[in-house]
């Protein structure tokens, strides 16, 4: 979610090439520091989603000169204020190309504008529309069933669970229950795996019955890429080239990473941002069938002209129209009312519009393709740079928003007063975690990317991380038992119960629907955490400065504790213990910190497993330091030979320990596992 807690976008991104539209947005993330990443006038453009427009005046018709102003009025200030190096645009209309432009720099170092018709751009998970579109072109000749046992096109198993079958409708609405899994995503190596290599040794678990939560999956894809390779006899990479990338004219388009040495000079250069300059390396995809695409804008408006004009482009047919047509049908959604998915498209329908798409992010390249089925516009953008804040993310959202208030306007619908909106207000206030998570190995990050849903004194709710452009919180007022709208906007979010009544998840369409929010309750719950966490650190942290401390004190009065020997050996254990829990939180602290300082990169590139052993290596220790702290104050107490503070203090400490010991157990840190 563009608006979504930046930690999990930045674990979630990992997936850099998923989360749709956030990160993406890793879905998701920006803010404070962009909030005016559109001039002034853009308002006269409606890009403010809680502004209303006339439906009185006729809008605007989408005409090269009429885009031209409006895009050249707002991408390039967006771009600067971004901190963005360049971008590139195309717009389609009824079967024709009516707008591609390149907007600041392919390279800095040249200042190259670039070029829509041979640029090479890097469209992350935008990729994995082609290889939907392969597996549609196999299910139209008869050679795949949608609904059959991936299991049975694949050379190697996938365990099962809850009795039901991953079937390739499961894989292309992401259903299939798969966690989140980051290492290996991206690397930068010379010898890279195989596609079904990579498959056999990235198993991702399964957390989720098939068919039932939303869950994004970069493996998923791949997973239907492999599919496709054993089906057709081709490589993943010759197959797209032969029966997609030909036909449909796109000339500057390959899987192949890096691209021909011959198109070396064609690929834009990446940045983190553009005031930073330095050039970033090529970003090699795994699984390819999710991210691996390198394309230009006028080839990736020619695929949009054949998803829009019934699977043909300039007499070439890729696909049958009723293939077309069924691959644009709603096959799932998080509840009904809100936006799901098709066949590998998400629906983002919007200003009365039947819209699907797809965003796609790398560590730095940020693109997004939306098709208007019922206009038969396609609208594609993509960036070199992540910018500052997340600024790509937020740019290519806001842009797309301003497009649509501008030629498609529409009116705030008006919201109806709901008579249990405190109740339920009261009801569904708490903290929720993302269903798009890993559970393996991630779980202490993916506690920091839970979000709280919190009830407001007018009986409206805000959900943290879920905010306008400018930062602001969005409210969300009840219309609906359970279902709510956003104040002054037309965004839904819905609770979901469970046959008990109990909230089971929530949805929104305001983000695309890659995941839904579970709820914690209880310790789980980042609420608890953060108190619970904070206080037990504090009293490990003041009794290891006290130690010495009080060593000090009896050395200057000539004073010696008068212990047992055994109370010695416990008290000594004990010390020792409490040090070790407190390394064991400060390793993974730094572990957050080097994550969040590096933009996950080293969780993508999968360089981080040495250090998470140590991690759990120690994570063991800490819980035999734990049982010693608690040995050594159930001594203490038994032998009341020490005064009432010290007591008091051991019996802290031991708390303190204990619960430190449950995080450890609770949050998988000594799980050994290198499944991330």
């Amino acid at each position: 979610m563009n608006r979504y807690m930046k930690i999990l976008a930045m674990v979630a991104v990992t997936s850099g090439i998923g989360l749709a539209s956030a990160q993406v947005t890793h879905p998701l993330n920006p803010p404070s520091a962009t909030s005016a990443l559109l001039p002034a006038s853009a308002t006269a453009f409606g890009a403010s989603s809680t502004t209303a427009s006339n439906q009185n005046e006729t809008p605007p018709t989408l005409t090269n000169a009429d885009l031209s102003t409006f895009f050249d009025g707002l991408v390039p200030f967006a771009l600067q204020r971004g901190d963005v190096a360049g971008a590139v645009i195309s717009v389609v209309k009824d079967g024709k190309i009516i707008f591609a432009r390149g907007y600041g720099y392919a390279d800095l170092k040249t200042r190259a504008r670039p070029s829509p018709e041979t640029t090479l751009f890097r469209p992350g998970s935008t990729s994995k529309l082609f290889t939907w579109t392969a597996v549609m072109q196999l299910v139209e000749q008869g050679k795949l069933n949608l609904d059959r046992d991936v299991n049975d096109y694949l050379d190697f198993k996938i365990p099962p669970r809850d009795g039901k079958p991953i079937t390739l409708r499961d894989v292309m609405t992401h259903t299939p229950g798969f966690e989140d899994t980051a290492r290996g995503l991206i690397t930068g190596g010379t010898r890279q795996p195989s596609l079904g290599e990579y498959l056999k040794t990235h198993l991702p678990a399964r957390i989720f019955p098939p068919g039932e939560i939303v869950a994004y999956s970069n493996y998923g894809c791949g997973l239907a890429g492999y599919i496709v390779q054993r089906v057709s006899g081709q490589r993943f990479d010759d197959y797209i080239q032969q029966d997609i990338f030909a036909p449909l004219d796109m000339l500057h388009s390959t899987f192949e990473q890096p691209p021909p040495a011959s198109w070396g000079s064609l690929m834009a250069s990446s940045y983190r941002t553009a005031s930073d300059g330095q050039p970033q390396p090529f970003e090699v995809v795994n699984p390819e069938p999710a991210g691996g695409l390198s394309s230009t804008a006028t080839d990736m408006a020619h695929f949009m002209i054949a998803q829009l004009q019934g699977g043909s482009y300039n007499g070439e047919q890729i696909l049958e129209p009723a293939t077309v047509a069924l691959m644009h049908s709603p096959q799932h959604t998080a509840a009904p009312g809100l936006n799901g998915f098709d066949l590998g498209f998400y629906q983002e329908d919007s200003h009365g519009q039947r819209i699907i798409g797809h965003a796609g992010d790398l560590d730095y390249f940020h693109s997004d393709l939306h098709l208007m089925l019922g206009a038969h516009v396609g609208f594609f953008i993509s960036m070199n740079s992540a910018g500052n804040e997340g600024g790509a993310g937020v740019i290519r959202a806001a842009l797309f928003r301003a497009f649509l208030d501008h030629y498609f306007p529409y009116q705030v619908p008006s919201q109806p007063t709901v008579s249990s909106a405190r109740a339920d207000a009261a009801r569904v206030a708490g903290w929720y975690e993302a269903s798009r998570r890993n559970d393996s190995a991630m779980r202490p990050l993916y506690l920091l990317g839970q979000v709280n849903v919190a009830a407001q004194p007018d009986d409206s709710i805000t959900v943290a991380g879920l905010t306008n452009d400018a930062g602001v919180p969005l409210q969300w007022h009840e219309v609906g038992p359970l279902s709510y709208r956003e104040v002054n906007g037309t965004g839904k979010l819905k609770f979901v119960t469970n046959a008990q009544g109990a909230i089971r998840y929530w949805a929104t369409d305001v983000e695309p629907p890659v995941f839904v929010f579970q709820p914690v309750s209880g310790l789980r719950s980042l609420g608890s955490v953060r108190w619970l966490m904070t206080l037990a650190c504090l009293i490990v942290l003041v009794a290891l400065l006290s130690w010495p401390l009080g060593w000090g004190v009896r050395r200057h009065y000539r004073q010696r504790l008068e212990l047992s020997l055994a109370q010695k050996r416990t008290r000594s254990l004990s010390r020792l213990g409490t040090l070790t829990l407190f390394i064991v939180v400060l390793g993974w602290l730094v572990l957050l910190m080097v994550l969040t300082a590096t933009d996950a990169i080293p969780l993508v590139h999968g360089t981080i497993t040495p250090w998470l052993y140590v991690l759990y290596v120690l994570g063991v220790l800490g819980l035999i330091g734990a049982l010693a702290v608690v040995v050594h104050a159930v001594r203490t107490w038994i032998f009341p030979r020490r005064s009432r503070w010290v007591l008091c203090g051991e019996t802290l400490l031991a708390l303190a320990a204990i619960y430190l010991a449950w995080f450890i157990l609770a949050f998988g840190l000594v799980s050994f596992s290198a499944r991330y």
